[in-house]
């Protein structure tokens, strides 16, 4: 079982729920993160006073799937289509992808492949 954790720009977001919903993913969970890449945050005006400032923290979504090994690539391939920009767009995202070492459904109290 692997863990995937994704960090994507918010307006992808949608494309990237299509893209799991089309090859049959059960859940994800959603979060609204801060945080910056490789593009070290941007710089802002203040509208109100006119003043420009340094915004280092850019919003960003975080989703976090459990998958079962066989369904890890495809996975990946589909956050990867929904997240992508044409023009390689920096601040796309990053996935990362981490060993599960259990999963216990509440319920039935189900666990590892079961459970998922």
């Amino acid at each position: 079982m692997k863990y995937i954790i994704a960090m994507i720009r918010p307006e992808k977001l949608d494309n990237v729920k299509k893209e799991i919903q089309k090859i049959g993913a059960h859940g994800l969970t959603v979060s609204s993160v801060s945080g910056y890449g490789a593009q070290g945050g941007h710089l802002n005006v203040d509208r109100a006073k006119t003043e420009k400032y340094e915004a280092n923290l850019l919003d960003k979504v975080k989703i976090e799937i459990a998958v079962k090994d066989e369904f890890l690539q495809t996975t990946v391939e589909a956050i990867e289509r929904g997240s992508k920009d044409v023009d390689g767009y920096i601040g796309s995202g990053k996935i990362f992808v981490l060993p599960l070492g259990d999963v216990i459904r509440i319920r039935t109290k189900e666990t590892g492949n079961d459970a998922l």
